[in-house]
């Protein structure tokens, strides 16, 4: 077996891509499946850290949205965050890998509040350790947290997992013959306005050199080929 090219990683999963096809909700094969492959990643000693976006369950910025005032709406998608990370919890401990879900939001019951000594003591022990409710803050996306987290994490890499296989010139279902891009400068990035993460994570990443892969995690492997060393979709660097 090939020596991981990382020692420390964070993981963004979209609240998108734990819904499967299905649009809405939570679909239990496909969490099931993203937890093997994290278990898997675990197998290789690298110690992994998640962030979980909520958009299969609330968008604070979508229609059904309107009318409420954005820090109410953003403090609502932060609660469904908080039902992801659950549930991608209960699936990678169905696997036998220990894990534990540390949230922005005080909600005892059932996470630990985000401390990050205590966030990076469980790394060290080999936790899979999974982060909700964003920065706790609204007007900040789980992209953002994500950046943040990675950072303080110290990530070796933030990788961003999507349902596309990089980052293109223009949208590959609107244009097959759109140019993929195998790296990236973040200034480019943000002058070119490209929509990998909104431009307070970009930023983020940019000023403390916090590597960035987006990748297609649809595609059964991808996580595992990355940690690898395998060039997979777009570097951010």
């Amino acid at each position: 077996m090939s020596q991981p090219k990382y020692k420390r990683i964070l993981i963004k999963i979209s609240g998108e891509i734990l819904c499967g096809k299905e649009g809405f909700g939570v679909h239990s094969p496909t969490v099931s499946r993203l937890a093997g492959e994290l278990v898997q990643v675990h197998q290789l000693q690298v110690q992994t850290a998640v962030v979980v976006g909520g958009g299969n369950i609330f968008r604070g910025m979508s229609e059904k949205a309107q009318g409420m005032d954005r820090a109410s709406s953003d403090y609502m998608g932060m609660l469904a965050t908080c039902i992801n990370a659950l549930a991608l919890q209960v699936a990678i401990e169905k696997k036998g890998v220990q894990t534990r879900v540390q949230t922005a939001l005080h909600i005892s019951q059932v996470a630990e509040p985000y401390i990050r000594r205590k966030a990076l003591r469980h790394l060290d022990k080999n936790r899979i350790i999974i982060f909700a409710a964003g920065t706790g803050n609204p007007y900040f996306t789980t992209d953002t947290a994500a950046a943040l987290r990675a950072m303080e994490m110290e990530a070796d890499i933030l990788l961003k997992a999507t349902k596309v296989d990089g980052v293109y010139e223009e949208d590959p279902e609107k244009n097959k013959n759109s140019k993929k891009y195998d790296e990236l400068k973040y200034i480019d990035v943000l002058n070119k306005g490209i929509k990998i993460m909104d431009s307070t994570a970009i930023s983020l990443c940019m000023d403390n050199q916090m590597p960035l892969i987006t990748f297609n995690v649809r595609e059964e492997g991808n996580i595992v080929r990355i940690i690898k060393g395998e060039k997979l979709g777009t570097l951010i660097h």
